[in-house]
């Protein structure tokens, strides 16, 4: 197995026409650990948790896939950022997605991953549990969810112990918040609320390449989501409970990933 850690700089860098062309861009520096060999998986995190600790369970993936693990702009180990937006930050992470790549996005990184697989040639498109509410406006379950949103505290504290709970996860919180998660919940209080993405329904319902629309048995408000990218875009469903919200960690999704990845 190969194992790098790159920090491309794409303010610094100047490949020329190289291979590795794809990776510039006018935007900031971000994190991608690239390990294993075989065909190339952008693994894209969500919020709070980085790219290290969302993508954990897969890492045995990389013996038959070349794994490109970001940390998202703004988050450990990247410097911290006032503003965290899913249009930027597909554009961003968008440059370093090539057309033979297969795009694996969770939660909030699921729906940047929807708007770069609508703007880039992908080989396959896997998404886990995307918070695109906006596709599923009207649901009663999906506007109790957004109400209590306006509510959320502004605190990293006070807004883990409001969210993690509508997310099905039972972590204690240590007190003091340990550094990696306090940056993280920061983070996740920049961002843009994720409702307000425009999905581009029919473009990807029109793509190709094959999609993957993954849910953790565990809430009626994503499965509202989940329901409608499915339907929409003509993707195949996964359920993957145990872990709630966080679908990359339970019981059997590397290989339920890996399947579809083999098939696509």
């Amino acid at each position: 197995m190969t194992r790098k850690i790159a920090h491309f700089s794409t303010k610094k860098a100047d490949f020329g026409r190289t291979l590795f062309s794809r990776y510039l861009a006018p935007v900031p520096d971000f994190d991608v650990e690239t390990i294993g060999s075989g065909p190339r998986v952008v693994l894209v995190h969500g919020s709070v948790g980085n790219g290290t600790t969302t993508w954990d369970a897969v890492r045995p993936l990389a013996e038959r896939f070349e794994l490109a693990i970001v940390n998202r702009p703004g988050y450990p180990p990247n410097p911290p950022q006032e503003r965290l937006d899913f249009e930027q930050q597909a554009d961003e992470i968008g440059e370093i997605v090539g057309p033979g790549d297969h795009l694996v996005g969770h939660s909030y990184g699921g729906v940047i991953s929807l708007l770069i697989a609508a703007r880039r040639p992908v080989r396959s498109l896997t998404v886990n549990e995307p918070p695109a509410f906006g596709v599923a406006r009207g649901d009663p379950a999906v506007e109790e969810f957004l109400g209590a949103f306006e509510h959320a505290p502004s605190d990293p504290r006070g807004y883990l112990e409001f969210f993690l709970p509508l997310v099905g996860s039972g972590l204690t919180l240590p007190d003091p918040l340990p550094p990696p998660l306090e940056a993280g919940a920061r983070a996740a209080l920049a961002e843009r609320p994720p409702h307000e993405a425009e999905i581009p329904l029919e473009e990807l319902g029109a793509a190709p390449f094959p999609k993957l629309v993954v849910s953790g048995d565990h809430s009626a408000v994503f499965d509202a989501v989940v329901d409608v990218l499915v339907e929409r875009l003509g993707a195949q469903r996964a359920v993957v409970p145990g872990a709630g919200h966080g679908i990359p960690r339970a019981p059997g999704y590397p290989e339920t990933l890996a399947a579809f990845l083999d098939s696509a």
